[in-house]
């Protein structure tokens, strides 16, 4: 694992990659999200520049939600300086491993794996987590990381009754909000059904994800402002006691422990 000393040790930094890729540091380590880091995947082209390399060097863990090409990018995974496990749901391992990639660990819903001095836990998630449409039926999920400072991140779900408590005295939510086309299908959050998960979360700060980034290689330009103005605007008369902080591609900002 790799060792860094951090000034901020009990501070949780978190930075937008685009889509659903974030780095989230805490308590020393470093765990990125879902990592999609070309240009293109699949059929799906990027508009803002790739991360640069620097971002995502020194990774002491990856966290990949579920097994659709915008979250699960095999060859992004490559492109990675990753000292640690690559965590994804029960059913999906193999898929990485005859790619190559050695420390893949399952896990269920519920399970748990610790990373230096994280926990990071597998929570539900409503979504269809196939690779292919025809492909064998794996779950999503998120996954709550927890040191001095405890984090949500969702990657792609619909809302569920299980986040009415998720965790007590949530720090930090990091919630999708669109997708990569013109309209949400059911198994995503839009900026009304996020608002409702804020409602249910009750998190100090969220940061919402998976907008402006990905389009079709022939379709129109993501829908750039749009969602995060919708969100913060509900949000704002749903739920004013959380603090809404809308990050670029490239942009980070720092959640303070209690």
């Amino acid at each position: 694992m790799h060792a860094r000393p951090s000034p901020d040790r009990d501070d949780l930094r978190i930075g937008y990659l685009g889509h659903a890729t974030t780095l989230i540091e805490l308590d020393g380590i470093r765990v990125l999200t879902d990592p999609v880091l070309r240009d293109r995947v699949w059929h799906l082209r990027r508009h803002p520049p790739p991360p640069r390399g620097e971002l995502y060097r020194d990774i002491d863990a990856v966290v990949i939600s579920h097994g659709h090409a915008d979250h699960n990018d095999p060859r992004s995974l490559r492109m990675l300086d990753l000292d640690g496990p690559i965590i994804v749901p029960s059913g999906r391992g193999g898929h990485l491993r005859r790619r190559g990639f050695a420390q893949v660990v399952e896990i269920e819903e519920g399970g748990s794996v610790e990373v230096g001095p994280l926990t990071i836990t597998a929570t539900p998630a409503v979504h269809d987590g196939r690779r292919f449409p025809l492909g064998p039926s794996v779950p999503a999920v998120g996954f709550l990381i927890q040191g001095s400072v405890s984090a949500y991140f969702a990657g792609d779900t619909d809302l569920f009754a299980e986040m009415e408590g998720l965790v007590t005295g949530l720090d930090l939510a990091v919630l999708p909000i669109w997708g990569w086309g013109p309209r949400v299908r059911h198994g995503h959050l839009d900026p009304v059904r996020a608002v409702e998960a804020l409602r249910r979360l009750r998190p100090r700060i969220a940061v919402p994800i998976h907008w402006g980034t990905l389009s079709p290689l022939f379709g129109s330009r993501p829908a750039s402002d749009r969602p995060t103005r919708e969100f913060r605007r509900l949000a704002s008369t749903r739920v004013p006691e959380v603090d809404v902080r809308v990050l670029r591609p490239g942009e980070t900002t720092t959640v303070v422990r209690r």
